[in-house]
């Protein structure tokens, strides 16, 4: 008979029984791609195609590029969106992997966290890889800013205001960007349209060296065409391959004219920043080991990041506190970054951050392909945009052990993640190599 076991007995036996233990695992960024950037408005490229089916164009074609990847393979899908209703509500992160067709048993869901949505995805996805919950994970974000503008449909709490929350310049992007000029006069209005000239011209330059289109996703549209009528009905559909706001060409004398629309005599314009635009990014993100098991690329590690807030009426400046706990975090300093993916909201607030941090305006590390001002920015889109240009110039130069993805988030806040060069050849081996080269 087997003896009668005692409340004590049981706790025994769980001082037996212990979990797996932990450890941190690595994280490998493996692809990403993004549709081409529409403008926002019945006359963009974008005007009658849904904002789910734009995260379905990259979600399918990651997995056309990554064969080795069973679908049933992705542990989840996180989808970002700032503006969670309409056709870019339901969950997007499951409702979009249901129609990518990925199996039913792949989950998904949505992340808000503004301008830096996708950039969360990734972070919070990578999280759960880091601990061990995932193995493999698709993140990323859409913006549908003709569907869905800015703030459309929001209702901020009237505490806000009655109680002085915040000031009521907060709630709009654009006075952020001429309070930054206020708080730091040596950002002058010449100093953001040379910056911004200087943007279109990079990424004119990347465009010509075949440098954005491999990651870019075809679009196909329906475009309606001017005088059509119930009889003709005037309509066509487009291939879109290439991103539409860029304005090659821009001169400093094209945006010396504009207007500031945000305060008479102000200093932002339309041409110093970022429009409103559409589209989608997706990335795939796994395991060190995973990747090595399913014989997936590794184009950049994942090393820190950093999120910190910021008084919300210079939302701009967000990128230096969080930048500066993503490099302590890192145990690594400024001078370690060699390559700056900066989101370029407004020109002031990538110059406030290169300011700071004493980077010269037309420093070669930074947006090497050009950004945000040439390109676009659907919000919650753009930080695997930053992934998939930095780590593609990762590819291109070995020299370059560390770069970052940072970019600043309405009411008050920064995002800054810190990425290392797998491809990295340092000054010793590459010595080493020489010199055999050489025998």
């Amino acid at each position: 008979m087997e003896p009668r076991r005692t409340p004590a007995s049981f706790r025994q036996e769980e001082q037996q029984v212990s979990p797996k233990p932990r450890q941190v695992r690595e994280v490998v960024f493996v692809d990403g791609v993004r549709t081409p950037f529409g403008k926002a408005g019945e006359k963009g490229i974008y005007a009658n195609v849904r904002a789910d089916d734009l995260v379905v164009k990259c979600i399918r074609d990651l997995m056309r590029r990554n064969p080795s990847l069973p679908p049933e393979r992705i542990d989840d899908v996180a989808i970002a969106a700032t503006t969670q209703t309409g056709d870019q509500g339901l969950t997007i992160g499951r409702t979009a992997a249901l129609l990518a067709g990925l199996p039913k048993s792949v989950p998904g869901f949505a992340i808000d966290r503004m301008c830096a949505g996708a950039m969360t995805a990734v972070t919070t996805t990578a999280s759960g890889i880091g601990f061990g919950a995932y193995d493999v994970v698709i993140a990323g974000g859409v913006e549908h800013m003709g569907h869905h503008p800015m703030g459309s449909g929001a209702d901020p709490n009237p505490r806000f205001m009655s109680e002085r929350l915040v000031d009521p310049a907060a709630l709009n992007m654009g006075n952020t960007a001429e309070n930054l000029h206020d708080r730091f006069p040596a950002i002058t209005k010449e100093r953001t349209d040379r910056y911004a000239v200087n943007s279109q011209n990079k990424l004119a330059a990347a465009y010509e060296k075949g440098q954005i289109q491999p990651d870019l996703v075809p679009v196909a549209a329906f475009k309606a065409e001017a005088g059509a009528t119930e009889a003709n009905p005037g309509h066509s559909w487009q291939l879109n391959t290439a991103d539409e706001p860029p304005r090659p060409g821009t001169t400093m004398e094209d945006l010396a004219g504009l207007r500031t629309p945000f305060r008479p005599h102000g200093r932002v314009t339309a041409g110093n920043a970022a429009g409103l635009n559409d589209g989608a990014t997706a990335a795939i993100l796994a395991s060190a080991e995973a990747a090595e098991e399913l014989g997936l690329p590794v184009k950049m590690k994942l090393v820190s990041y950093g999120f910190a807030g910021v008084e919300p009426e210079v939302m701009g400046i967000g990128p230096v506190p969080a930048t500066e706990k993503a490099l302590k975090n890192a145990g690594l300093s400024i001078e370690d970054i060699g390559l700056f993916e900066i989101n370029e909201a407004f020109a002031v607030q990538v110059l406030s951050f290169l300011d700071y941090f004493g980077i010269a305006d037309d420093d070669p590390r930074v947006n090497r392909y050009g950004g945000a001002i040439a390109v676009g920015h659907p919000l919650a889109s753009s930080g695997v945009r930053l992934m998939n240009q930095l780590a593609r110039q990762f590819e291109e130069d070995h020299s370059v052990q560390y770069g970052i993805t940072t970019m600043c988030i309405g009411l008050g806040m920064g995002a800054t993640v810190i990425w290392a060069n797998p491809h990295f050849v340092g000054p010793h081996f590459a010595g080493q190599q020489d010199e055999g080269a050489a025998a």
